[in-house]
Order: structure tokens, then C-alpha cells, then sequence
């Protein structure tokens, strides 16, 4: 079940660093990357913020797929692409209008927040066609068939870089549109996606049995409850956004080498993290579908094991993070001062990193049974009140440096899993009603 969510998650990824090869390569590049990372940044935070639509689908459709519920089932998909549209129209006309103005507030070369608008209005206009494959990615999910999400994500994925190579560089009679040609491709890849979704869902073994475009009927309680599952969700990757920007500005303040080291190991513990959400999608999956059949303790099994699944995955990473940091520092730079100075925050993360698989799987856990804002807030508390306050105290107040900044990781991730696992425990998470 977790396999090909893994294999998903993995290849958007690989999109990400090729985007920015390939704009890397035009000229002004000093500016031009300034600008896509900066783009890149502002479209994380936004499709993180909308992609929580996704939960919320997921597990209102895993729960009545439990219930042998097919036609709710089907009504989930239909609300919550309702849902999509209004949400994409509204917010990607507005960001469209605003783009400049975003990257304006952050940039400080006025040449970086143009050319970072150019890239951010394209991902705005293909804001709406990325939330229709936020619902459909839910509900494939939800009922289990969690390869049509691999499918979509490779076709997707492979598109955008085919697009980013016509139309950043105008190859084969296209347009050079340079950064803005990164931005073009990603939201036509997102049509691809949305047009695969489409053909998937016209599938016989589909469209008989969930009939969702057959008896569409707008429901105000489903929509409810797919905000009310989502919003904590959307909270949440806001706030671990933001924090661990903060984070990165802390260990600015101790020197410039260091805050490039500690961008360098953030960007590995997310890859390494990768497979973990991929665990938790499957988690979510099974653990809906019990609940929905009312097999409580085969719901909190599912958990528990997907969790030792994950566990044994961050071990083995964190075998390479420890013992051979050099091997992953090398895939994201060769500056030797950055990478001098990466290699013991590396192994701190790296050790840390064997317990957050646990606590990202069971929170998935939580999720699916609607616990999304008890998550929510372990979050708030773990990560506003205990890691960034402690990282600045040991870094700078006890005079740690770049090292005490990042032994307040382990405090964080510990105590997360320690509060997520305590909830778990207990059985009143199982009887939320979706």
C-alpha cells in the first residue's frame, strides 16, 4: 500500500532539484536562481497550505470505502472537486494579481521579484488544475488503489521536466520564456495530471461502482467535513514551514557558512522523511478502512506496524547519515566549508531522524480517524515552544554555536513522537466520527 505512494513522493522530488538545474543554466544566473528559489519557496507554502484538501478527502474516503459505502464514496470526490474550483478560481485569480507584490516583500534586488513573479504567476494560473488532482489524489488513496497516485505523480513529474526543456530554453521551435518557462511547465503538467485523474476515473471498474459524476449531489455536510479535517492539516504545514525558516534564520545569525550547512542538512532530512509520508499514506488508507468496518483494534495494528515499518527505514538511513555523511552532502553541494561544517549537524539529524519515522506514520494514524488538530497542535507546541526557543538558547544565549542550534532537534522530534505515541495509546481517537 505505502510502496507507491513512496515511489510518488520520491519523484516530485527529483522535479525540484531538476527545475532548478535547468534554470541554473541561463544567464544572470545569480539572479535567476535567487528568483526560482525564492518561487519555489512562495509555491511550496501555497500548495502546502491547499494540499491539505487532500486529507480531508483521503480519509472521509477511506472510512465510507470501510463502511462498503461506494456511492459515498463517490459524493466525497464530487464535493470536495467542487470544493477545488472555488478555492483554486478565488485564490490563483488573487495570487495571480499578487504575485509581484509577494516576491517584492521578500526579495531584496528588485530584478529577483521580477523574475520570481514571472516563474509565481504561472503557478498560480495552474493553482485550480492542481487542486483537482489534490481531490482525486485523495480519494484514489482512500479506496486503496494508492498506484494511480504513483502513475499520475510519474506522468505529472516527466511532463514537467520534457516542458521545463522546450520552454525554459525554447527547444524545437518553442517559446524562450526562460524562468517563466519553469513556471508555464509546472502548471501545464498539472493539466497532464488532472487529465490522467479524469481517464482513470472513466475506468468501467471505477465509474459502476462509486458512480460519482452519475448521482453528483452537493452536500454541505461533506464539505464541512472535509474543511474540518483539512484546515488543522493546512495549519500544521504552515507552521512547520515557518518554523523551520526561522530555525534557518537562527543559525544565520551565527555565520553565513553556517546557515548555508544547516539549509544543506534540512534539505536531507526531507528527502530522508520522503518515504515516511509514504508509510503514513498507506497507514491512513488501512486505518480508515477499519475504522470504517469497525475493527478498532486491526485500525490501531495497521498503525502500529506501518510505524515499525518506517522505523527500521530511518534506521538504515540513519546509518548513512552517521557513518557516511560525505555520500549525502555530496548530491546537494562540493563547497568544502559548507560541507566541513554540515557533517556533525548531519549526524545529529541523523541519529534524531531514527525516531520522527514513528511519529510521522502514527500521526498520519491520528489523522485518519479525524484527530487532525490534536496533531495539529503537538505541533504548535513541540516545534514553536520547545525547538526554536532551545535552539536560540543553546546557540546563542549559551554560546553553542551551529551545534547547539541543531541539539535542540533532538528535544523536538523526541518529544513529538513521545506526544503523538501517548495519544495513540489511549482508544478515543478510534470512535471520531468522519
Amino acid at each position: 500500500m505505502s510502496t507507491p505512494a513512496v515511489a510518488g513522493l520520491s519523484s516530485q522530488m527529483v522535479v525540484s532539484v531538476v527545475d532548478t538545474a535547468m534554470v541554473g543554466r541561463l544567464e544572470n544566473t545569480t539572479v535567476v536562481l535567487a528568483a526560482m528559489g525564492l518561487g519555489i519557496l512562495a509555491a511550496w507554502a501555497i500548495t502546502s497550505v491547499f494540499s491539505s484538501l487532500a486529507t480531508g478527502t483521503h480519509v472521509m474516503t477511506a472510512r465510507r470505502a470501510g463502511e462498503d459505502d461506494p456511492s459515498g464514496a463517490g459524493a466525497v470526490l464530487n464535493n470536495s472537486l467542487v470544493l477545488s474550483f472555488v478555492l483554486g478560481s478565488i485564490f490563483g485569480f488573487i495570487g495571480y494579481l499578487s504575485s509581484f507584490a509577494i516576491l517584492d516583500f521578500f526579495a531584496s534586488d528588485p530584478r529577483v521579484a521580477v523574475a520570481g513573479a514571472a516563474y509565481l504567476e504561472w503557478r498560480f494560473v495552474g493553482l485550480l488544475f492542481f487542486l483537482f488532482v489534490v481531490s482525486y489524489r485523495g480519494f484514489f488513496n482512500g479506496i486503496g488503489h494508492t498506484k494511480i497516485f504513483m502513475y499520475s505523480a510519474i506522468a505529472v513529474n516527466c511532463s514537467n521536466i520534457i516542458l521545463n526543456y522546450l520552454l525554459i530554453f525554447g527547444t524545437f521551435g518553442f517559446p524562450k520564456m526562460g524562468i517563466a518557462g519553469a513556471g508555464c511547465a509546472s502548471a501545464l503538467s498539472n493539466v497532464v495530471g488532472c487529465l490522467f485523474f479524469v481517464t482513470a476515473t472513466f475506468l468501467p471498474a471505477y465509474r459502476t461502482r462509486y458512480r460519482y459524476y452519475q448521482r453528483f449531489r452537493f452536500s454541505w455536510d461533506v464539505i464541512r467535513t472535509v474543511v474540518r479535517v483539512s484546515m488543522p492539516v493546512s495549519f500544521q504545514n504552515i507552521l512547520l514551514l515557518l518554523g523551520f525558516l526561522v530555525f534557518v534564520a537562527i543559525t544565520g545569525i551565527v555565520g553565513t557558512k553556517e546557515q548555508a550547512a544547516s539549509q544543506v542538512v534540512i534539505t536531507a532530512l526531507f528527502m530522508s522523511f520522503l518515504p515516511c509520508f509514504g508509510f503514513g499514506i498507506g497507514a491512513q488508507t488501512l486505518v480508515g478502512q477499519s475504522l470504517g468496518k469497525g475493527e478498532f483494534q486491526l485500525a490501531k495494528r495497521f498503525g502500529m506496524e506501518a510505524a515499525r515499518q518506517a522505523t527500521i527505514l530511518t534506521i538504515l538511513l540513519g546509518v548513512v547519515f552517521v557513518f557516511f555523511p560525505e555520500w549525502i552532502i555530496l548530491l546537494i553541494t562540493t563547497d568544502p566549508e559548507v560541507t566541513e561544517a554540515a557533517i556533525p549537524i548531519l549526524r545529529i539529524a541523523g541519529v534524531t531522524q531514527i525516531f520522527y519515522g514513528a511519529g510521522i506514520v502514527l500521526a498520519h494514524t491520528l489523522q485518519a480517524a479525524g484527530a487532525t488538530f490534536y496533531v495539529m497542535m503537538i505541533e504548535v507546541v513541540t516545534h514553536w515552544i520547545v525547538f526554536l526557543p532551545v535552539s536560540y538558547l543553546f546557540a546563542m544565549t549559551w554560546g553553542g554555536g551551529l551545534l547547539g542550534a541543531w541539539l535542540a532537534l533532538p528535544l523536538y522530534i523526541v518529544s513529538y513522537t513521545l506526544l503523538i505515541y501517548l495519544k495513540y495509546r489511549k482508544d478515543s481517537w478510534l470512535h471520531i466520527k468522519v
